[in-house]
This record gives C-alpha cells, sequence and structure tokens, in this order.
C-alpha cells in the first residue's frame, strides 16, 4: 500500500471501531484505546458498552449501557463509516455480547480483536460466569485472536479444580472458534523472574514465543494498550505474526515509559514517542 489515503477517499487512516467500558482514570477501557489507536496512526470509533467507578488502585463499580443503545451506536456509526477492524474489551452484560456478536456477524471479513477482561489488575470481577460462557459462545467464534493473561485463558478453558498447561487452554480457546490466542505471561512467572514471556497460538500450535524485560512495579491497561495495538496492525494490513510482535513492542515502551499520577498501579504513556520529540526538539 503505497499511501495511508488508500483506505479510504474520506480518512487518510485505517478506521477501528472499539467496544469497551469507560475508565474515568483513563488508564483503560475505552480511554485506553482511543490514545493507543490514535498513537498508532489509526482513527477510533467508540461504542460505549459499560460505565464504571475506578482509579488507578482498582474497579468500585460498573454499570453496564443498555444492550438496545449499544446496538444504536455501533449500527448508527457502521452506516456512516467504513471500519477496518474491530477491538472488544469490557463489554458490562450478556444481553451487551449478544447484541455485539449480531453485530459482528455482519462483517466477517473484518479482523476482530477480541481483549476477554474477567477482572481488574486488583482482582474485581468485570464478568460472572454466565457473561463468561457468553463471551465463549457468541464472540470467540467471530474473534481473529484472543488476548487473554495466563489467569483468564485458565478460567476460561480449564474445568473446576483441573490445573493445565497453557498450550491446552490455548487449544480448548481456539477449538470454540477463534483463529489466533496470544496468552499474555505477566502473571504466569515469578514476579522477581527476570522476564515475561508471552505465546502466540494458533491451530497448528505454538507460532511465536517473545520474552521481555518484567518492568518494576504493575500498570493500570496493559491488556488494553496490547489489544488495541494488535486490531491497529491488523487494520493497518500487517499479517498476524507482524501485528502481533509491533503490539508487543509498542505496549512494552508504554510500560517502560510509563507513569504513576495516583496512589496505585502506573499509566501506560501511550504517546511516548511524542515525549521523545519534544525532549530532542
Amino acid at each position: 500500500m503505497d499511501s495511508l489515503f488508500e483506505y479510504s477517499d474520506r480518512s487518510p487512516y485505517p478506521v477501528v471501531l472499539s467496544f469497551a467500558a469507560c475508565d474515568p482514570s483513563c488508564g483503560a477501557g475505552i480511554c485506553a484505546d482511543v490514545m493507543t489507536l490514535s498513537a498508532l496512526r489509526c482513527y477510533p470509533l467508540t461504542v460505549l458498552t459499560g460505565i464504571t467507578a475506578q482509579d488507578t488502585s482498582g474497579v468500585c463499580a460498573i454499570h453496564p449501557v443498555d444492550a438496545a443503545l449499544v446496538v444504536a451506536q455501533a449500527r448508527t456509526l457502521l452506516a456512516d463509516i467504513p471500519v477496518s477492524a474491530f477491538k472488544i474489551g469490557v463489554v458490562g452484560s450478556r444481553a451487551n455480547i449478544e447484541a455485539i456478536a449480531a453485530i459482528v456477524a455482519d462483517y466477517p471479513e473484518l479482523p476482530l480483536v477480541l481483549d476477554p477482561i474477567l477482572a481488574s489488575g486488583r482482582g474485581d470481577k468485570l464478568a460472572d460466569s454466565d457473561m463468561s460462557a457468553a463471551l465463549s459462545e457468541c464472540l470467540f467464534p467471530y474473534a481473529t485472536l484472543l488476548t487473554p493473561n495466563s489467569i483468564e485463558a485458565r478460567r476460561l478453558s480449564a474445568r473446576e479444580g483441573e490445573d493445565i498447561p497453557l498450550a491446552v487452554c490455548a487449544e480448548r480457546l481456539l477449538a470454540r472458534g477463534g483463529k489466533y490466542v496470544l496468552i499474555t505471561g505477566a502473571h504466569e512467572e515469578p514476579e522477581d523472574s527476570a522476564h515475561v514471556v508471552n505465546r502466540l497460538y494458533g491451530h497448528e500450535g505454538l507460532m511465536r514465543c517473545d520474552e521481555w524485560p518484567r518492568l518494576p512495579g504493575s500498570f493500570h491497561g496493559s491488556g488494553c494498550t496490547l489489544a488495541s495495538a494488535a486490531a491497529a496492525g491488523l487494520a493497518l494490513g500487517k499479517n498476524m505474526m507482524d501485528a502481533v510482535a509491533d503490539a508487543q513492542e509498542y505496549t512494552w515502551r508504554t510500560l517502560r515509559a510509563g507513569f504513576f499520577p495516583g496512589k496505585g498501579q502506573g499509566i501506560p504513556d501511550r504517546f511516548f514517542g511524542m515525549r521523545q520529540e519534544n525532549a530532542d526538539s
């Protein structure tokens, strides 16, 4: 592709539609998606699935948006603006999952990145067992890429009391319809380990294994950043291997440049490149 203007006669950037909840701290959720997509030269569209009360330490409350309003937001946007990819984060309710599935089913040619967020970094529940089942039944079949952390991968694939390796988790998740699954390993290795290992699986097995230096502290919104960055890469026309590699590189750099504005976790700096440009000038 010679020019970004080839994406559309009206937009110089590929458009990514994100379904996610609002995080007022802007560390995660729909705001994190908007910042990540913008930083990676995509134009973001947003469909709000829920409103939360949270800060850098955790989630205090979540109120799902009515499914009819989720549908109205998405259908209105999709009737107006051509979209290059979908990204799905916190969905808020089973009704929203079913509504989103009905929408994305109409666009089977578009890549879809699904971040099956079940809890906050502190462990606050964002999805119950019924919603987990609905994610698997309704949305996994449309997912080009799933991006669970290792805890989510086991919760979504293992039976009660069962301890299974990540390769088996990936195999079970992909059997439900997804094409690829990227399982992030920040929770897998001991906290004092030097590296975090992320693994990309396809239907033929392990496709790539990436080690990243473990950074001090913990961060709010790293998963949202990674999933949105992968969606941006796919929207830009990258193949899966390159999109995943570049998304990891970008996310790690946002964490390395992260800052701690509150009393809890750090915030990834999605615009670290702009800060560096300002410093250089």
